[in-house]
């Protein structure tokens, strides 16, 4: 007996009917998945659970943006201050605090211009009190030389008596000695002297010491010469020495002596 092959047919419907293991068993796993899918869309909680997530991720969102938000009005405030205080538009000191600062200003002020006023002025008086003292001495002077020198027929008398005011020392005895010996003729020749002062210069100022030059033109008038005026042009050296606030002559000698009488 020959043994029968089955035919083609037959093992294609062979291999149709036969179960594949591992065919069936991701099949199933695939069934699984896809009920376990659906049952999660179809519970209560499912909307929930997504909008949670959803408001989480917002939250985030949000707490970033505010985060950036703080830092960007952080940094504009930083900028607005920096631009208040460069165009001055910052709290300014009470009025109380600004008087106070003036006030010291205008007394250091008054003070350095008080010392230096000080320093500029002290010389500046102490020449102007030289030139006093100066005045003084010269003014004196004058007044000396023209009363010692100035006389009439008619106050010959009281000549030593007036000039008694300039004179002082041993000085004031021999010009008294002096006028007592020509008061007698000058009176009988009715002379009478005008001396003018033309000049006045101090030689030396040395505290209570001066030496003073006097310039003069002296007029000489007597009837015994037909009244034509004898004119001298004289100069005076006087030393002279200050008593308390006064000035005296002490000594006088005759510099200059030039007869300018015109000659007929």
């Amino acid at each position: 007996m020959e043994d029968q092959q089955p035919a083609a047919d037959d093992l294609t419907a062979a291999s149709s009917d036969a179960s594949d293991p591992e065919a069936d068993s991701q099949a199933e796993l695939d069934d699984q998945a896809t009920r376990a899918i659906e049952s999660m869309d179809a519970a209560p909680g499912g909307d929930d659970t997504a909008a949670a997530a959803k408001d989480q991720s917002e939250q985030a969102d949000g707490a970033d943006t505010d985060t950036n938000t703080e830092v960007a009005a952080d940094g504009a405030g930083r900028k607005v201050g920096f631009l208040k205080r460069l165009t001055g538009k910052v709290k300014r000191p009470s009025g109380k605090r600004v008087a106070a600062v003036v006030a010291g200003l205008v007394v250091s002020l008054f003070v350095g211009s008080a010392a230096f006023a000080g320093a500029t002025l002290q010389p500046y008086l102490a020449d102007r009190a030289i030139v006093a003292v100066k005045l003084d001495v010269a003014r004196t002077a004058a007044n000396a030389i023209t009363t010692l020198w100035t006389y009439t027929p008619e106050n010959m008398d009281k000549l030593a008596d007036r000039a008694a005011v300039y004179l002082s020392g041993d000085f004031g005895a021999q010009y008294r000695k002096f006028v007592d010996s020509i008061v007698a003729p000058n009176k009988q020749a009715k002379v009478t002297n005008n001396t003018e002062v033309t000049g006045v210069a101090v030689e030396s100022l040395d505290g209570p010491n001066a030496v003073a030059i006097v310039y003069t033109n002296t007029t000489t008038t007597s009837p015994l010469t037909k009244n034509i005026p004898a004119m001298k042009y004289l100069s005076y050296r006087l030393i002279m020495k200050r008593d308390n606030s006064r000035w005296f002559v002490t000594r006088m000698t005759t510099i200059t002596s030039l007869d300018l009488t015109p000659r007929l």
